[in-house]
């Protein structure tokens, strides 16, 4: 096939405010803000950009990172793209982190590989769940997606084995087993964060790992590693797969699905099988407890937005020793971030999925979810970081207090009152997440920040109190009575010292 559409030069990465760009323009115009799509296209993009940059520049130590800076990246990541430019074709002779001998794989349509499209017998209920025909574009940015985001279940055809003798993609019977998730998605739906600076090229700098990074966390035993669109592994256990599999270009562009572009659809199975943090080894960007008898991640969960693990991602401020949740791409940002910017960001996001029977899906409550929290270099510190958990941890008190003044308020009624004080207190945080940036930004010692957080008290307090009447009416004589009995009291939240 004649080699046409190139990621280098085609626009195809969801810019805010802008739109469509090419991989050129997000290395050559410093004016990109952030990407946009939606959570996964973020990180899958971002995932991508940055592999691009550890190819073209991985400094040795924070001295040459310091003295690379966002200008020097983005012109070697420039350089790299141009002497690579004959790989990023999206059709060709080495069609981009495409497999020609994939094709013998049975055909999937787009949609079926899209979580938030409908298929085959699936409930249509809006209009975004209605299947569309993609162009180049669209096709690039979901090849990029199913790199890392690619859903477990029985999509794949893992009757087409790459490797001779690989068994891998079989069951104890010897049938091709359903499919593993992608390394980004595991179980649940991984949470993901980054550092944000102002701009895209900042935002990559920022996230780029050091050589001395790399080998002293002793995760990749071959460092960074080779990209996959200079050498495409020919199977699921070949010497490239197995050395991507221990390299951080693995993580970044994990190859989780062996894929083919056709015009009807995509010819499509299970690619490299990438161990998961239960055996030591996650994504940068996700935040894993080690401390206990077993790991634990931080999951996406749409009933409680990402804002509110800050305080988790953020607990290397008074831990030591491995304890508590760490996300290393955030560990390892935190300090040059604050060295070098006056304000930067935490972006966290992800899509939280269900399966049932070895099949992931996304349905019910599953949702993409994302957060920004910006912020400022000079506040940060142990005493900014105590006040901060001190004021989530009493917000978590005045929604459990919530939840049970909801709960006596339907016990009076004689009814079941779990499932509404479950969505009285989802409501009572939607309404805390608009203050929540002012919050952070008040969690100094000095007096006008103390002023603040009285106000933001009080605030809270109302929206406790605004939940609690969406849910509990007091139109009738007995509710009244009801609402007066069980209406919460935040004396002491109030009154705690903030």
């Amino acid at each position: 096939m004649e080699n046409h559409f190139n990621l280098v030069e085609e626009p195809w990465i969801p810019v805010a405010d802008v739109g469509s760009v090419s991989l050129r323009d997000v290395f050559a115009n410093p004016h990109h803000r952030s990407l946009g799509g939606n959570p996964v296209q973020k990180i899958a993009v971002l995932k991508l950009l940055l592999a691009i940059a550890q190819a073209a520049e991985t400094p040795d130590d924070e001295a040459a990172w310091k003295t690379l800076g966002a200008d020097g990246l983005a012109r070697s990541c420039l350089a790299y793209l141009e002497h690579w430019h004959d790989r990023f074709y999206l059709y060709g002779e080495h069609p981009f982190l495409q497999m020609s001998a994939v094709k013998k794989a049975k055909e999937q349509s787009y949609g079926a590989v899209l979580p938030e499209v409908s298929t085959g017998n699936t409930t249509v209920l809006t209009q975004i769940q209605v299947e569309r025909q993609l162009d180049d574009a669209d096709k690039s940015l979901l090849l990029v997606s199913l790199m890392a985001f690619a859903l477990g279940g029985k999509k794949t055809d893992n009757s087409a084995v790459l490797s001779p003798g690989y068994r891998g993609k079989c069951n104890k019977k010897g049938k091709p087993s359903t499919s593993k998730p992608g390394p980004a998605v595991a179980h649940m739906g991984l949470l993901h964060s980054f550092l944000l600076g102002a701009d895209i090229q900042a935002t990559l700098w920022l996230n780029l790992l050091t050589a001395r990074q790399i080998k002293d966390r002793n995760l990749f035993p071959l460092g960074v590693g080779i990209a996959p669109w200079q050498q495409m592994p020919d199977g699921e256990d070949c010497a490239v797969a197995r050395a991507l599999k221990q390299s951080l270009m693995g993580r970044l562009v994990p190859l989780c699905r062996f894929c083919l572009l056709v015009d009807s659809g995509l010819h499509y199975s299970e690619g490299l099988s990438h161990s998961g943090y239960k055996d030591g080894v996650a994504d940068p960007s996700v935040a894993v407890n080690y401390s206990g008898k077993d790991p634990k991640a931080l999951w996406v969960d749409p009933e409680k937005r990402p804002w509110r693990e800050l305080t988790a991602l953020l607990s290397f401020f008074e831990q030591s020793g491995g304890q508590g949740f760490e996300s290393w791409q955030i560990h390892a940002g935190l300090d040059r971030a604050r060295n070098s910017f006056e304000s930067f960001a935490i972006w966290s996001g992800g899509l939280r999925v269900s399966s049932n029977a070895g099949e992931q899906y996304a349905s019910g409550s599953d949702d993409f979810v994302e957060s920004l929290v910006w912020l400022q270099s000079g506040d940060l510190g142990k005493d900014w970081f105590a006040q901060l958990k001190t004021e989530m941890s009493a917000l978590d008190d005045l929604a459990k207090h919530l939840y049970g003044r909801v709960i006596g308020f339907l016990k009076e009624q004689k009814v079941d009152g779990a499932k509404l004080a479950g969505q009285a207190t989802h409501l009572f945080w939607q309404l805390c997440e608009r203050d929540f940036q002012t919050l952070v930004d008040h969690c100094q010692t000095d007096d006008e920040s103390v002023v603040m957080r009285r106000q933001l008290r009080k605030i809270f307090a109302g929206y406790a109190q605004q939940a609690y009447d969406r849910f509990c009416p007091k139109e009738t004589a007995r509710q009244l009575d009801a609402w007066a009995k069980c209406r919460p009291n935040t004396h002491n939240y109030l009154q705690q010292e903030a």
